[in-house]
């Protein structure tokens, strides 16, 4: 081993290692994929299952009464006794040719009902916002894990050499809990944390090169700069934090060639500004950045995260009807914008659209009788949906179920774990197989858990 590292062989065999770790290189799936790209909605704060996916008769018959003993001696945790149980807000109906119920909260979703799979036995660990955001994106509930989004990217590259394969849109009131980690590389290289695209009249900071400079004389200041980091690089044993900037340095520069053009919408008509909802206030935002999602997939972009909802976003602690009225208004039309365009450009079958919070709510009042919470639920880790549409998976269905008052999934449950080990599989990735070596053990995503939910795959 000395002699060999005194010739440089470990050296040079560690380099290659390492740069292949840092390539964005379209890599090679494990198997034929269903999906190419994904568009995770996450919608930030934890949507209420029970009154958006999750139909529960039962929770209208006992309306007002306690939690039932055959449920289990189920607290809330901040008043340390149980509450009355609340049914849902407003009705459901059938939609589609399917007759996938949804909430009357939704006025063009159920447009797309024939193209959504929900998955309603969703379930987690933690009860509290930054942990259970960490499970989501990262399958663990503590920071310093690689995200979905980083994995992705580190098993399948990028198609597009001059885009990111990893893009993040954070939604403009910013506060999401957990911040930054959520969409971090964790351990993997830096190459493949998420870059951030942001709202307004300049999505990409520092973009546009300076008029005085010409693209030649750009070109040159690269190539000097760029002899000097291989340098650099090869004094520091091609550390990695270094790689990483170095490439993300050279990765600006390609996307000034093309990412303009990705985020300019004035190339888009009006009609499909006006089917995501980007002429009404609530919604032209969220509609935007769902625009810009379609628009990055289209040209490649792997994995593209946003989120809808600010420091409070879907927290319905206080009163459902209003906060959820408030977001699905903000919501309705971008995701169901999103889902048809991709239909009519042929590009369903190749994304996989995700919705969904990090968990749902409590079938019960947050607030005693008289109290100011009587109209608001809490934090439920235990059973919440999540909704699926194209890439390879069945639309118009309901996958699972959560006990008859949504409080726990109960029939084909899936765990985080298991919804990213079915994400990847869709991808064309073994979530046993795409593994990184770090501290000496080989690690995933999902740790030593998951399944795929095979009932859901067309």
């Amino acid at each position: 081993m000395s002699v060999l590292n005194q010739d440089g062989v470990l050296k040079q065999a560690g380099a290659e290692t390492r740069a292949r770790a840092n390539s964005l290189e379209p890599a090679r799936p494990h198997f034929t994929p269903r999906a190419k790209s994904v568009i995770h909605l996450f919608l930030h704060g934890g949507p209420s299952h029970v009154d958006l996916f999750d139909p529960k008769p039962e929770l209208v018959r006992l309306a007002g009464q306690r939690l039932p003993e055959s449920f289990g001696a189920v607290m809330t945790r901040r008043h340390g006794e149980a509450h009355p149980l609340l049914p849902a807000v407003r009705p459901f109906r059938p939609c589609g040719e399917s007759g996938l119920p949804l909430s009357t909260f939704w006025q063009h979703l159920p447009g797309c009902a024939d193209e959504l799979c929900i998955l309603r036995s969703c379930h987690g660990q933690s009860v509290n916002h930054p942990q259970a955001i960490y499970q989501m994106h990262t399958g663990k509930r503590l920071m310093g894990r690689p995200c979905l989004g980083s994995w992705v990217a580190y098993g399948l590259g990028t198609e597009n050499q001059n885009m990111p394969a990893f893009v993040v849109m954070q939604d403009p009131g910013g506060g999401a809990k957990g911040g930054a980690p959520s969409w971090g590389s964790g351990f993997l290289p830096a190459t493949y944390q998420g870059t951030q695209v942001r709202s307004g009249q300049n999505p990409i900071l520092y973009l546009d090169p300076p008029q005085s400079i010409s693209a030649p004389q750009q070109q040159q200041t690269l190539e000097f700069i760029q002899q000097l980091n291989a340098r650099h690089l090869e004094d520091r044993d091609f550390d990695d934090e270094l790689s990483a900037r170095v490439s993300a340095y050279e990765l600006a520069f390609r996307m000034q060639s093309s990412a303009a053009e990705v985020v300019d919408l004035s190339r888009e008509t009006a009609e499909t500004q006006r089917l995501y909802g980007i002429d009404q206030e609530e919604s032209q935002d969220f509609g935007t950045r769902c625009l810009l999602a379609r628009r990055m997939v289209e040209r490649g972009v792997r994995f593209v995260l946003l989120y809808l909802g600010d420091n409070e976003g879907w927290d319905a602690h206080a009163n459902v009807e209003k906060n959820h009225r408030k977001m699905t208004d903000r919501a309705d039309k971008p995701i169901t914008g999103l889902i048809q365009d991709l239909r009519r450009r042929g590009l369903l079958d190749d994304t996989l659209v995700v919705f969904g919070g990090e968990f749902g709510r409590m079938p019960m009042s947050e607030g005693r009788p008289g109290s100011k919470r009587t109209t608001g639920r809490d934090h439920n880790p235990w059973g919440f949906s999540v909704g699926l549409a194209g890439g390879g998976v069945r639309g118009g269905i309901a996958y699972g179920a959560t006990d008859p008052v949504g409080l726990r999934a109960e029939k084909d449950k899936v765990h985080i774990h298991d919804l990213h080990a079915t994400i990847l599989h869709l991808l064309g990735m073994d979530h046993e197989q795409l593994t990184y070596l770090h501290n000496g053990r080989h690690e995933r995503l999902t740790d030593v858990a998951g399944r795929v939910a095979e009932g859901i795959l067309s």
